[in-house]
């Protein structure tokens, strides 16, 4: 996202004159979220200077900060957020546009994970993770993409080491052993990984 995520992160780019992250902060609150966790690292100090504490929105939000390990990736960055969190929590990666609804009330029941998948994107063909019967599996004849949406059990990462860790691997092992539900979602959802993804953004109505 250089050169705009040299003085910003990414989640505070503006989209439709507004940070990309309040939108979701908005949409959460609408769906009856009411505490929301945020992961900062490359330039996190900027992130509670311009949310506060969430009030302004009816939320409270607390904030995990990784700036000083550096990134910790989606896994690791859960793992040191986990006493923040619950036995089961969604996550959403600040670096999406969507309008999926996002449901404070889901339930795992004997699932690890549910991720919300999409169609597959021009910059990922090649898809992620195959769908059948609205459980998620490594292969299969047709790939969709995931979303960066996905409810989660705190037990997914009880082996985690604390430190760098990727998401994707734990994912697939626990996919492995049929414990990854998932949703094909055909609404609008975006993935602003590049300055013209983000202008094409706010060139829409």
């Amino acid at each position: 996202m250089r050169p705009l995520s040299d003085t910003l992160p990414k989640p505070l780019l503006s989209v439709h004159g507004k940070p990309l992250i309040v939108h979701h902060i908005e949409r959460l609150a609408r769906n009856g979220f009411s505490e929301i966790v945020i992961n900062i690292a490359h330039l996190g100090y900027t992130i509670p200077k311009a949310l506060g504490d969430g009030s302004q929105w009816g939320v409270r939000i607390v904030y995990s900060d990784e700036q000083e390990e550096g990134a910790l990736e989606s896994a690791g960055g859960i793992v040191k957020a986990l006493p923040l969190l619950g036995k089961e929590f969604l996550v959403v990666n600040g670096d999406i546009w969507c309008d999926y609804t996002f449901d404070a009330h889901f339930q795992l029941k004997q699932y690890l994970a549910h991720l919300v998948l999409v169609p597959n994107p021009d910059h990922n063909v090649q898809g992620d993770f195959a769908l059948e019967k609205g459980i998620v599996h490594n292969v299969g004849d047709t790939l969709l993409t995931f979303s960066g949406i996905g409810y989660y059990r705190a037990e997914l990462f009880k082996n985690v080491a604390y430190g760098r860790a990727a998401l994707a691997p734990l994912l697939r092992e626990a996919i492995t052993n049929n414990r990854v539900s998932g949703v094909l979602y055909r609404g609008v959802w975006r993935d602003i990984g590049t300055p013209e993804r983000l202008a094409e953004l706010n060139a829409c109505p």
